[in-house]
């Protein structure tokens, strides 16, 4: 049987259930499909980071406006998503790693964008009071934070389906193809025909992209993350190294988050990860050294997200290069969590208006046309 929507989009991740939930704000209603449930992979098992902090300047416009998003989050999705804004606090381990922070912020407010602020000791003390007495300070985004990332998936796919998205879930999208002017993807004994593709799904988007003729240079990856047993409440804000691999939070029971990029083997095909004890005991040495309050603590659980990775670390958003009514939305490459708000409202206005006053010209998939 062949249904007709007026959008596909494959991939139940946030950016796919964001632009499936803003087409459905604009009129459309659109079809989401994704082989196993929303939120199964990278998007769902993230560290929540919600963060300007630290982004490359082409994805900042994009970060920008997702943080508006993110503050009135409960109005879009009629659910808080547990996030919280304590701040994101960059460290400077050494005088080096602080003079490299001036260097940024600097640059960063010579092109406009003044979120990160440089910070000494004394103030990286205050914001962090458990860090090191070795480390000389670092940068603030002060409107950074933290959400819960299964329970956002489930609030933008939710929204989206009470709007009139129609959600497939269980079955991959297959023989996907042009057709007599529109899209046309196999799931299970369906087909569904659309005038438009989002392609937003994650680590398998890679693929897609290339049996449709746009390959990227992108790899599968799978960031391990890993949670501790309860310590005492010794920090609000978000932390990040610049140096070393290392993000964490605490949450309100006292349990740690300890995450920073060292990464699984990942099986793509199974859609299954082999975690690197040896990495994750990098990044808890690590944090041993700069919060001796961590040392008492004990590592409950480990568990790593499947995703995709561009080779300049930048998402490819945006139409393609190639075909009518083709989208990409996909490789935000371990920091595509905090955009999926604005991703999905940019993708929607793209696909219904022509176009976005959000810049993401740099971010197309005609840069790896050469």
């Amino acid at each position: 049987m062949t249904v007709l929507a007026d959008a596909i989009v494959v991939g139940g991740g946030i950016h796919g259930c964001s632009t499936a939930l803003h087409l459905c704000r604009a009129g459309l209603k659109p079809v989401l499909i994704e082989k196993d449930y929303a939120g199964r992979h990278a998007s769902g098992v993230n560290a929540g980071g919600v963060r300007q902090l630290a982004r490359h300047v082409a994805e900042i416009p994009l970060s920008i406006r997702s943080m508006d998003l993110w503050e009135r989050i409960g109005d879009l999705v009629d659910d808080d998503c547990g996030f919280e804004s304590h701040g994101q606090v960059l460290v400077a381990e050494d005088d080096g790693e602080l003079s490299a922070c001036a260097e940024r912020v600097a640059d960063l407010h010579g092109h406009g964008f003044t979120h990160e602020e440089l910070i000494d000791g004394a103030e990286l003390r205050r914001l962090v009071p458990a860090v090191a007495e070795t480390c000389p300070g670092g940068v603030v985004s002060r409107r950074d934070g933290a959400a819960q990332p299964a329970r956002t998936v489930a609030a933008f796919r939710r929204k989206a389906e009470q709007l009139g998205a129609t959600m497939r879930e269980g079955e991959p999208a297959t023989n996907i193809r042009r057709e007599d002017g529109l899209w046309r993807v196999d799931v299970g004994a369906d087909t569904y025909a659309a005038p438009v593709l989002v392609n937003a799904a994650g680590a398998w988007a890679g693929r897609i992209a290339a049996s449709l003729g746009e390959p990227v240079p992108v790899e599968t990856v799978a960031p391990m993350l890993m949670i501790t047993s309860r310590v005492p409440h010794f920090i609000d804000p978000v932390v990040i190294l610049r140096g070393r691999k290392l993000s964490f939070k605490q949450f309100g029971n006292g349990t740690v988050l300890i995450g920073g990029g060292h990464l699984a083997v990942p099986d793509q095909d199974r859609g299954t990860t082999v975690l690197d004890w040896r990495r994750l005991a990098e990044s808890a040495r690590t944090v041993f050294e700069l919060f001796p309050v961590m040392r008492e603590a004990q590592i409950l659980r480990a568990w790593a997200g499947i995703e995709a990775k561009m080779r300049d670390d930048l998402p490819v958003l945006g139409p393609s290069a190639r075909h009518p009514g083709l989208y990409h939305q996909f490789g935000f490459s371990l920091h595509g969590f905090q955009l999926g708000p604005a991703a999905g409202a940019v993708m929607a206005e793209l696909i219904v208006e022509g176009g976005t006053q959000t810049r993401i010209g740099a971010l197309g998939i005609e840069r790896f046309r050469s």
